[in-house]
């Protein structure tokens, strides 16, 4: 089937989309709702709504695919219809061979006046199977009905009694197979519609809502589609760069206890990893989880405020047992798995591309380093490491050259930006597959379209959502089928991507696609590296495939300059610190975090976790401080001056030196260069300074710390006056001499000038 076929379809739904401009208008419409007459023959209706694959460019979600394909919210009418229908179940999910099809909903009367005695009936869309994705957008876009969507099924209707206003009614519905006329593999546009009965009205659509069905008989042979599926484990950074220092341990502070609900029985962490557990996936983690796991299993503290500064203000952490018991059940769900592990804290890509710079760079490379370790000995497997994930997708010039710098040399891309050079569907919606960047950089191109899907849907959990997750598995168990019938016999590449913090019902009907896809036949589970495994060449497309809206939920270049300039101090508090490593590394992960892509969804939190990190250094920084003080008393000759240097922090002070610069020398100067300051945690130290004085009366001293690493000065320095009394005479005499011998030195220099 090559590009032949290719070309005919694309014939065809040219042809087609001009029959559906003039066939699909609504019969008699009577009001809000459309008068029907008799269902005719099937092949009344012979006209297909097929139309090319539909490529949208505009926003999404903040971290959604650009590439939408007509995702669209499913319960979103584009009309007023009296009666409002949801399907609870559709049995079975894929039609194999024979049997019935089993519907059962519920229907409300939303109009206000009672609808007398109708009856609910089914149709398959007049075209038959969709040979193109994008064709597939228009059952979920809910238009009135038109001839496109078929008759009904003759015989095979459920009758509904008298509707009162704001009544609710369920109703069961069962079609044999063989009464559907599928004609063969493939998806099909499926109608549950409300018809009157009786009357004047009799014939009028009261109400409806579309799906679709996909039917794979069993002695259909499509080449199966090879199929990746990442199942990412993350969750937005909780931990704060502030630590309680006790007689015993370090405790880390979380801005919040959210993660204890999270990682205990039935939070979303925890039935994520049990439900992915023993499923053809690949396992995505942030590292940055795991060091926040294995901190609350160890013990942790919980600020009274997130961004608190003060570590005594914080209460003891309950989620440790939650955290500890998570964390075994992802070691023994990702043993012989793949696993990749995202840079530390999942860093936000097209961000720090756009105003990360170097420093970021540096401070990212390091902790992605540590992450890695970090998960392999936390769960005892070897992760891929070296893959990124930009918000939603997109990759530029900017966003391929700054992964790079990162070290990451697979960049996870929609396909907006990324083309193959040997594409088989020339702009086709199904264009996954490894694709070689110049530069190095390889981009595993995701299925925009069911990425799509995953990312706008929303369902409930419970009997609520059931509507939702099930539009949901039908339009994605379509999307694949699709996807396989457009080169039948191709060897290709099929990758699924769910949002970042995925919910549970979007997995579980994620899992329910793949099994069912499997289990027909079109689908055949492989892992990451298998997608990786052949790249073709290929390029960035010329546009600018990063949407202008997605802008607005970047990280504003402020924020990303305020966490390099955290990292400038973070590197100068650690040169007085007595165990600078803990601190640093703390910080480190700290401002990683600051710039993690789930902020994207949460641009106050965003906001408030960086300030937090900031006023930490700030606190930190100020609690090494002189003592200020106005005035000193200097009596002798020789004396001792004393300096106070308050060390609040919760550690021992070193690596500082105290220096005192006197205004007149010649009256009162320091006899010791520099004196070394070392205080105990949350202790003030007092360094006294020999000076030596000349002259009575007051002097101005300046006293000043400065780092011993570099001599550059810490905070700000502090003035004081000394008065010096009771010099001796002795002194005094000598002071006069001095005096004495300068003015006749100048005198008698300029007589010996003349004489020359």
């Amino acid at each position: 089937m090559g590009s032949g076929r290719t070309y005919g379809r694309a014939v065809v739904a040219a042809v087609t989309t001009i029959l559906v401009a003039i066939t699909s208008v609504p019969a008699t419409p009577t009001g809000p709702a459309e008068a029907v007459g008799p269902a005719p023959g099937r092949g009344t209706y012979d006209v297909t709504t097929a139309q090319g694959p539909s490529r949208s460019y505009g926003a999404g979600t903040a971290q959604g695919p650009s590439r939408a394909y007509g995702a669209t919210t499913p319960h979103s009418p584009s009309r007023s219809y009296p009666v409002s229908v949801e399907l609870a179940s559709l049995t079975p999910a894929v039609i194999r061979q024979g049997g019935e099809l089993r519907i059962s909903g519920r229907v409300t009367n939303t109009s206000g006046r009672r609808l007398g005695p109708a009856h609910i009936g089914v149709r398959i869309g007049a075209s038959g199977a969709f040979d193109t994705r994008g064709a597939l957008s228009t059952v979920a876009r809910r238009t009135p009905l038109t001839r496109a969507d078929g008759p009904e099924v003759a015989g095979r209707t459920a009758r509904l009694a008298a509707l009162p206003t704001g009544a609710e009614r369920g109703f069961r519905l069962t079609v044999p197979v063989p009464d559907l006329e599928l004609d063969d593999a493939g998806a099909y546009a499926l109608t549950v519609n409300v018809v009157r009965e009786g009357g004047a009205g009799a014939g009028t659509v009261l109400g409806l809502t579309r799906t679709h069905l996909s039917a794979y008989p069993d002695a259909t042979r499509l080449e199966p589609l090879r199929t990746t599926v990442l199942w990412p484990v993350l969750d937005a950074p909780r931990m704060e760069a502030l630590t309680l220092r006790t007689q015993d341990s370090v405790l880390p502070v979380f801005r919040d206890d959210e993660l204890t609900a999270a990682f205990g029985p039935g939070g979303r962490l925890r039935r994520l990893v049990e439900m992915g557990k023993g499923q053809p996936v690949t396992w995505v983690l942030d590292p940055d989880l795991i060091v926040q796991a294995r901190a609350m299993a160890a013990g942790y503290r919980v600020a009274r405020t997130p961004g608190d500064s003060d570590p005594q203000e914080a209460t003891e952490g309950e989620g440790g047992e939650a955290a500890a018991d998570w964390l075994a059940a992802l070691r023994a769900a990702v043993r012989g798995r793949e696993v990749i592990a995202l840079p530390y804290a999942d860093p936000d890509l097209a961000s720090l591309a756009r105003g990360g710079g170097a420093p970021l760079a540096g401070l990212l490379r390091r902790a992605s380093r540590t992450g890695r370790s970090v998960v392999d000995r936390a769960l005892g497997v070897h992760a891929r490491t070296g893959v990124g994930w930009p918000a939603g997708g997109e990759l530029d010039d900017g966003i391929a050259r700054y992964a790079k710098e990162l070290g990451l040399d697979t960049v996870l891309a929609s396909g907006a930006g990324v083309a193959s050079e040997g594409e088989l569907v020339s702009e086709g919606a199904t264009d996954d597959g490894a694709v070689s960047l110049e530069g190095g950089t390889t981009a595993l191109r995701y299925d925009a379209a069911i990425a799509a899907q995953l990312f706008a849907s929303h369902p409930a959990a419970g009997a609520a959502g059931e509507p939702v997750r099930l539009l949901l598995r039908q339009r994605l168990l379509a999307e694949t089928l699709t996807a396989a019938r457009e080169l039948p016999y191709a060897r290709r590449e099929l990758v699924m991507v769910p949002p970042r913090r995925m919910p549970l019902a979007v997995a579980r009907v994620l899992l329910t696609v793949v099994a069912e896809g499997r289990k027909a036949g079109w689908l055949e589970p492989a892992g990451f590296t298998a997608a990786l495994r052949k790249p073709t060449a290929g390029r960035l497309r010329g546009f600018d495939g990063y949407p202008l809206a997605r802008h607005a939920s970047e990280l504003p270049p402020a924020r990303l300059a305020a966490v390099v300039r955290d990292r400038r101090r973070m590197r100068a508090l650690a040169k007085v610190l007595s165990d600078a490593r803990a601190t640093a590394a703390s910080v480190r992960a700290a401002l990683a975090r600051s710039v993690a892509t789930a902020w994207r969804a949460d641009p106050s939190g965003a906001a408030s976790y960086q300030q937090g990190v900031s006023r930490y250094l700030t606190a930190s920084i100020a609690s090494v401080r002189l003592v200020p003080k106005s005035m000193v008393v200097v009596a002798g000759g020789s004396a001792t001056i004393p300096v106070t240097v308050d060390n609040g922090l919760q550690q021992d002070l070193t690596g500082v030196e105290l220096r005192v610069l006197s205004s007149r020398p010649e009256r009162l100067n320091a006899r010791d260069r520099a004196m070394p300051v070392r205080a105990s945690r949350a202790v003030s130290r007092t360094v006294r300074i020999r000076v030596k004085a000349y002259a009575n009366g007051p002097v101005r001293l300046t006293a000043q710390l400065y780092t011993t690493a570099d001599g550059l000065p810490w905070g700000a320095p502090m003035t004081f006056t000394a008065d010096v009394r009771s010099v001796p005479s002795g002194a005094v005499i000598f002071v006069l001499g001095g005096t004495a011998l300068i003015v006749l030195a100048a005198a008698f220099r300029p007589r010996r000038a003349r004489r020359r």
